[in-house]
């Protein structure tokens, strides 16, 4: 069995068979060679088909965040023009807008009867390998948008087996492991997954929409191994209350990516999985994973808490990937883990360019190296441990602050479910830090009482100058990303960013 989807189960024969089927039924449409096949979905088996069937017919496949707003849907299809749409049937209203909105969609087809009648067409004769040319693009994948308008990434057929071998390298054991797909499929290439899965022959379970509750349950159904999660689902999964009710024995592996780690969360995921949890890194402009931290050879391990900082941090580059951290002149910053720099990568899971735009390629693309606009900082032995986006620094009084270095000691209370810190403006200091907080459920906690807690761990000029405490979840992406410049908007509307330098 190579793919799981509920009652689904596919054999990899099977599976190979329909991608054909889809590619055959695709080409009977009329698809050519870099059209856009787009998919409004969750995960399914149906999408994981589009990343092999589309690439068949010689397309592109264009997996879109179905939490985007019907403006940003809008804006995205407007610009990549897709000849054809499949979409789940909870998206039907969505997809009749788009339709009468953008004429180059000619067919949209609902996952379900209609998808499989497109299967129906016949099967197309497997293609050599060597007969394609493996720098033409074959995925397009739009940015999350957390800070601006949304680019569409292409990744080449070479990039995407490269970005493969690169990760199975680093994250897969043997042909024996089983992979659970609780990232989103439609977010940065489903964070390299499908490709290396199924490279390796792992069997691949579907996760339609992260609930913690079901993804416990299947863990122990289906003997699960490996899972990757942004922050948000481990908080999630840390306060579900079905914990300790499955056997999780099976997980080997945790990975922790799009957000900022901690390693009070990795203690806490540790001692409730009982298995190696660690961070990585990447952007959907390297396919994504640049970075995991992963055990070095040269490095030891003071004690626990020191093995837990470690996995806790950005990571070093995974083989076939070169990862710098330099100042405005692209020379390296120091190794001294104080001073701060952009992170920079190069190798061949970076991307082909953004679709349609040369100009943003060319702002972000220097010499092979892609500035990532991460900032961080790095030791001898090429750990990289991010600080801040470069448009989330905030700068008070001519001092640089780290909203992830705060948000770190904000999250370190034991009743913190989640927190946010952006910049507000202040007539003395340019820009003050501020915080959302959102407490766990039935765990009060007062303001004086997280302030009190911080003081320890923040020099005063870091300190929060608000805390805005609320129970509503924090806005965000739909791979739970938090927006911070949602958050950031709602304080500086109406005026302009006066920043200190």
């Amino acid at each position: 069995i190579g793919i799981v989807d509920g009652t689904d189960r596919f054999t990899y024969a099977q599976f190979g068979e329909r991608c054909e089927r889809l590619a055959a039924g695709l080409l009977s449409l009329g698809v050519k060679p870099a059209d856009r096949v787009a998919y409004l979905s969750f995960n399914n088996h149906q999408l994981l088909e589009g990343y092999f069937g589309v690439l068949l017919a010689g397309a592109m496949v264009m997996p879109i965040n179905v939490r985007l707003t019907p403006a940003e849907l809008l804006g995205i299809v407007q610009h990549a023009e897709p000849r054809v749409l499949i979409y789940e049937a909870d998206f039907r209203p969505a997809v009749e807008q788009l339709r009468r909105a953008c004429p180059a969609i000619e067919h949209a087809i609902e996952i379900g009867q209609p998808y499989e009648d497109l299967l129906t067409c016949g099967r197309i004769q497997r293609p050599d390998p060597l007969s394609i040319d493996e720098t033409a693009i074959a995925e397009l994948f739009y940015t999350s948008g957390s800070t601006g308008t949304p680019k569409g990434v292409m990744l080449s057929h070479r990039t995407l087996y490269m970005h493969a071998l690169y990760v199975s390298n680093v994250l897969i054991k043997d042909d024996n492991c089983i992979e659970l797909h609780t990232i989103p499929l439609f977010h940065a290439n489903g964070w390299g997954r499908p490709q290396a899965c199924t490279m390796a022959g792992l069997r691949q379970v579907m996760v339609r929409r992260f609930d913690p509750a079901q993804v416990l349950r299947l863990i122990e159904q289906e003997r699960v191994t490996g899972m990757s999660l942004v922050p948000t689902m481990a908080n999630m999964m840390l306060n579900c209350p079905e914990l300790g009710k499955y056997d999780t024995s099976s997980l080997q592996n945790i990975m922790f990516g799009g957000a900022a780690s901690s390693p009070e969360l990795v203690e806490r995921m540790e001692a409730a999985f009982h298995c190696l949890c660690q961070t990585g890194y990447g952007l959907t402009e390297t396919s994504p994973v640049v970075t995991l931290a992963r055990p070095k050879s040269t490095v030891t391990y003071a004690d626990e808490s020191d093995r837990r900082r470690r996995q806790a941090m950005t990571g070093w580059a995974v083989p076939g990937c070169e990862v710098r951290v330099v100042d405005l002149h692209m020379n390296d910053v120091p190794r001294d883990m104080q001073t701060v720099g952009e992170i920079i990568v190069r190798g061949d899971m970076v991307m082909d360019g953004y679709y349609k735009e040369p100009q943003a390629t060319a702002a972000v693309m220097s010499g092979g190296w892609l500035h990532t606009g991460d900032m961080a900082v790095w030791d001898e032995e090429s750990y990289v441990q991010i600080v801040d986006r470069k448009k989330d620094i905030i700068i008070s009084g001519g001092e640089n602050i780290s909203s992830i270095e705060v948000e770190r000691a904000i999250a370190a209370h034991p009743s913190v479910m989640e927190c946010a810190v952006v910049s507000e403006p202040d007539d003395m200091w340019g820009e003050v830090p501020v915080a959302w907080v959102v407490c766990k459920p039935g765990v009060p906690l007062e303001e004086g009482e997280l302030c009190e807690f911080l003081q320890t761990r923040l020099a005063k000029f870091k300190m929060p100058r608000h805390l805005h405490f609320t129970n509503e979840p924090l806005p965000k992406t739909g791979t739970g990303k938090i927006l911070k410049r949602q958050l950031r908007e709602t304080l500086w509307a109406g005026k302009e960013r006066r920043i200190q330098g």
